[in-house]
């Protein structure tokens, strides 16, 4: 338990570091084609123009970043007082560029206006209010300005010295391309964007005003690793991993979006390997033949690189070589992996197992429904707003996003479907999609939301439960519940000759009452037999059913049901309501009412669904519970 909250609190912290630059990349890449273009070496020399180079990098670059921290910790006022602290630490080492400084002075100044504000909230006068605040953020933003001219600037400026150093020696000793044994793991932590704009993307831009361009913005941001390994699962690998990598690979390499290979390396453990050589060798041969970038490429797409490579014809072939040889060695490796292991379909449910050992705890790679684990365990009645996050918001939740957007329009919804940073999710999110891995974090930020989990972006059943739900008024869970009970249920065969009987108030039994659920199931399944809807050992289908997974929908509902085997003991499609106005115990939950299913041909599922939809609303579930009589009951149902 300590590891795994160790795990979270890291990567918490990290994507903190890449939120603060990830939202203003549009400016490190203007900032980047404006250098590329018109410094001296560029495409097209400018003097006048290259004299926007050096103020962008020095003190518009550093402010963004201090203002976004800020605005983190205490909104647009944490942000402003932000950027004024940031501002005395560029001032205070005008020589470098003060990312690292303003990384941690927006927050630091931020959280100190945040702390004064609580001590004095409740305690303004009225009419004072905006004096005080202006005054406030003014006077604590300009002692932080100075405090950070004289002390924080000069400390952080040498701080960064010695990183820069230390790459240069790194470089000067051939062994940059070792540093891929750690990057490499961490991305499939989700600490991609911590590691490429937290930690390589400052020391990249010093080097870039010092050499015109920087490996460093590569040696994250390199698809290569990641595309070998999905162009060996489309020649070597099984099932609906080979059946997905083609479109995962175009994803990857062309949209930028890396999320998307780490399933399958997870799937094969073994396959670390393959990234990890993979990655060393594109930096071996950065370095080699002198690569390297003018800014981040953000998301890390062919096409990105492309346009952020240094104007230098050599550099491009540099670029281009590291992608490629990376992609070879990457693809040799994971070729040989996948070849000499032993596949078969049900390699996924044992990568489950393994995958649960690396996360420490349950995963929904092998199809088990952990989209209600959120402390909100309920789909909300009516859902506005779906916001899918990762751990940037930049890459495989924008994904994720603009599926679901599609199914959402397809079924005519009036829904909302964004995407964020974790970090950033906002307060009114009424359900909330993550990968499984990010989701205790989310859930964290915004507990009172719905929580989906999903395994991989690219393709979830959970997005058509989700759909299912949303239309009619159901959980996810209670959607998926329905479809097994359909499933398991009916024939596929229609019958011309079926009977119109399939609920009759005869079959309607009022005050019930049962100790335990098994009597309660038992007394709907015989209800079902004496109807003449199916044979006798339907009722130990029934049983045998509930052991399997409870049938408890939500809402005082239950709906027993038997087995995949049983349909045959089906006799015609039916119904049967048990009201237990006292309820019975379903594995913790009180069940009021119980509807005895026997599905066959299809026929029960125009009723169920109307069932469905009824049993969503709680005031219809109270009001079936209260009837007197089955007449009553069932005039409910069909006003309804």
């Amino acid at each position: 338990m300590a590891q795994s909250n160790m795990k979270v609190r890291v990567q918490k912290f990290g994507n903190f570091l890449s939120s603060m630059v990830l939202p203003n990349i549009g400016a490190f890449i203007a900032w980047g084609l404006i250098t590329a273009l018109f410094i001296p070496t560029g495409f097209f020399p400018n003097e006048s123009l290259s004299s926007l180079v050096d103020p962008m990098v020095s003190y518009l670059l550093p402010l963004l970043i201090g203002y976004t921290g800020g605005k983190l910790i205490h909104d647009h006022r944490g942000g402003v007082v932000g950027a004024i602290a940031t501002m005395g630490v560029i001032v205070g080492a005008p020589d470098t560029p003060m990312f690292l400084g303003a990384m941690v002075m927006g927050p630091l100044a931020s959280y100190v206006i945040k702390k004064f504000d609580q001590a004095i909230d409740g305690k303004v006068r009225a009419g004072f209010e905006m004096l005080v605040n202006n005054f406030s953020a003014g006077i604590l933003g300009g002692i932080l300005a100075i405090l950070a001219f004289l002390g924080v600037g000069p400390a952080v400026n040498g701080f960064t010295q010695i990183l820069v150093a230390g790459v240069d020696w790194l470089i000067d000793a051939g062994l940059l391309p070792l540093t891929s044994i750690l990057i490499e793991p961490a991305k499939i932590l989700f600490l991609n964007n911590a590691i490429n704009h937290g930690v390589l993307s400052p020391i990249g831009l010093e080097q870039v005003r010092e050499a015109g361009r920087s490996v460093m913005f590569l040696l994250e941001a390199n698809p290569g690793p990641g595309l070998g390994v999905l162009l060996a699962f489309m020649l070597f690998g099984r099932g609906m991993a080979r059946q997905s990598a083609p479109g995962a690979a175009l994803i990857h390499f062309v949209g930028g979006i890396h999320e998307i290979y780490f399933p399958y390396v997870l799937m094969k453990p073994m396959l670390l390997v393959s990234v990890i050589l993979g990655g060393m060798s594109g930096v071996f041969t950065l370095v080699l033949l002198g690569g390297g970038l003018v800014s981040p490429a953000s998301p890390g797409s062919i096409i990105a690189i492309t346009l952020v490579t240094a104007p230098e014809g050599m550099v491009y072939v540099a670029n281009y070589a590291a992608v490629l040889v990376s992609t070879v060695v990457s693809f040799v490796i994971s070729a040989i992996v996948l070849k000499s292991g032993k596949q078969t379909e049900e390699d996924l449910d044992e990568a489950t197992k393994k995958m649960e050992e690396m996360k420490g705890k349950k995963s929904s790679v092998a199809g088990q429904v952990t989209g209600g684990a959120g402390n909100n365990k309920t789909l909300p009645k009516e859902v506005s707003k779906i916001v899918f996050a990762c751990d940037a918001g930049m890459g495989s939740s924008a994904m994720g996003a603009s599926l679901l957007k599609k199914k959402v329009k397809e079924a005519e919804l009036d829904v909302t479907v964004t995407n964020t940073a974790i970090s950033n999710i906002p307060a009114d999110a009424e359900v909330v999609i993550t990968q499984e891995e990010l989701t205790p974090r989310a859930r964290n930020k915004v507990p009172d939301a719905y929580h989906i989990s999903v395994d991989n972006f690219l393709s979830s059943p959970e997005y058509d439960k989700l759909i299912a739900g949303l239309q009619n008024g159901i959980s996810g869970e209670q959607a998926e519940l329905i479809e097994q009970a359909e499933k398991e249920a009916a024939d596929v065969e229609p019958n011309l000759d079926q009977d119109d009987d399939l609920l009759l108030e005869e079959n309607i039994f009022i005050g019930q009452k049962f100790a335990t659920k098994e009597e309660a199931i038992r007394f709907a399944g015989e209800a079902l037999v004496k109807a003449g809807y199916v044979e006798d050992n339907y009722v130990e289908a029934m049983l045998e059913r509930e052991e399997i997974t409870s049938t408890y929908m939500g809402n005082n509902v239950a709906i027993p049901h038997g087995t995949e085997e049983a349909k045959k003991a089906v006799i015609k499609s039916g119904f049967t309501i048990v009201q237990v106005p006292d309820g019975v115990d379903f594995n913790g939950e009180q069940a009021k009412l119980i509807f005895g299913i026997a599905g066959k041909d299809g026929t029960h599922l125009e009723i169920l669904s109307g069932i469905a939809v009824i049993c969503a609303e709680q005031e219809n579930v109270d009001q079936m519970v209260e009837a007197k009589s089955a007449k009553e009951l069932m005039e409910i149902i069909n006003r309804k």
